[in-house]
C-alpha cells in the first residue's frame, strides 16, 4: 500500500533469412521469404524497485525516527489483472518504542486484482486485495504483525482507497477492525516530466482514545529517465503528542519536508 511501482514488459523479435544459391543458367535472384511475424507479448510482467528516502513516512508517521531509509520490492502481474508482490524497508519504530526488541525490517506481502470498467464511456479503474505487514525480529512483547483488506476505485488521476484491518493494528491492543481512508491525486503537469502528487488520509484506530488522526501530503515527482525518478513533498499530520511521541521525545507525526530517489527495473 505503500507502495510506489512501474511495469516493464518486452516482446522478443525473431527473423530468418533464406540462403540464395547460384543457378547454372542466367536467372533473376530468388526472393527472400518475408520476415517472421513478431511473437505475441508475454502475459506476465515482472518488475522491481529500490528507493532511498529521507524518512520512511507511513500514513504520515515516521517509521525511522526522522532518519533515512532504504526500501525495495518485487512485483508480478498477469495481464488478466491478478498480481502479487513484496515490499521491504528499514525501520526503527518498534525498537524506538521498546528498546528490548530488535526488529529493523518491515516486510510487506500482498496480492490482489486490478482492472478497469466503463460507465457511459467514462473509464474507471479499481483494485482489491489483501496486505500482510511482517516484522521479523526478537520480541519480548506483542508482535505488531497486521493484516489488512483493501479496495479502491479511481477515475483519471484521482484514486480513493479504503483499508480495513482484520487484526489489531500494529500491535495496539483492542484495535481490531481499525481502518484507513486514502484519497490521492497524481496529475501529470506536462512540463519538465513533472507529476503533481496530493494526498489526504484518515486513520481510525478503534477503541483507543487519541490515536485516530488525519494526514496529508503535497509534492512533485520528476521523471529523470532510464527508470529513475526524484520526488519532493511536504508531509504532515494532526497526530497527538499524547499517543505518538516516541522514546526519543519526538512526535512521529510532526510535519516535515521529504525526498526520495527511486529506480525501477
Amino acid at each position: 500500500m505503500k507502495k510506489l511501482a512501474l511495469a516493464v514488459s518486452a516482446a522478443v523479435l525473431c527473423s530468418s533469412a533464406a540462403t540464395a544459391f547460384a543457378q547454372s543458367t542466367a536467372e533473376a535472384p530468388a526472393a527472400a521469404p518475408a520476415a517472421a511475424a513478431a511473437e505475441p507479448a508475454s502475459p506476465h510482467t515482472f518488475t522491481a524497485n529500490v528507493s532511498l528516502v529521507s524518512d520512511y513516512r507511513y500514513r504520515g508517521l515516521s517509521q525511522t525516527n526522522r532518519r533515512p531509509a532504504i526500501q525495495g520490492g518485487f512485483d508480478y502481474a498477469h495481464e488478466s489483472g491478478f498480481y502479487i508482490g513484496n515490499w521491504n524497508s528499514s525501520i526503527s519504530w518498534i525498537s524506538d518504542a521498546d528498546s528490548s526488541v530488535s526488529a529493523p525490517i518491515e516486510m510487506d506481502f500482498y496480492g490482489g486484482y486490478k482492472n478497469t470498467f466503463k460507465v457511459n464511456e467514462l473509464e474507471f479503474n479499481y483494485d482489491v486485495g489483501v496486505l500482510q505487514y511482517f516484522y521479523p525480529g526478537g520480541y519480548t512483547s506483542t508482535r505488531p504483525y497486521t493484516t489488512e483488506l483493501y479496495a479502491g476505485i479511481g477515475y483519471g488521476p484521482v484514486f480513493l482507497k479504503f483499508s480495513q484491518a482484520l487484526t489489531n493494528l500494529f500491535g495496539i491492543a483492542d484495535s481490531k477492525y481499525s481502518n484507513y481512508v486514502d484519497l490521492s491525486v497524481n496529475y501529470p503537469l506536462n512540463v519538465w516530466d513533472l507529476t503533481l502528487n496530493a494526498h489526504v488520509g484518515y486513520q481510525t484506530v478503534q477503541h483507543v482514545s487519541g490515536a485516530s488522526y488525519l494526514d496529508w501530503k503535497l509534492g512533485l515527482t520528476k521523471d529523470l529517465g532510464k527508470g529513475f525518478s526524484l520526488a519532493l513533498a511536504y508531509i504532515g499530520t494532526n497526530a497527538k503528542d499524547s499517543f505518538y511521541t516516541n522514546s526519543h521525545n519526538h512526535n512521529v507525526g510532526n510535519n516535515t519536508a521529504w525526498a526520495s530517489l527511486t529506480k525501477t527495473f
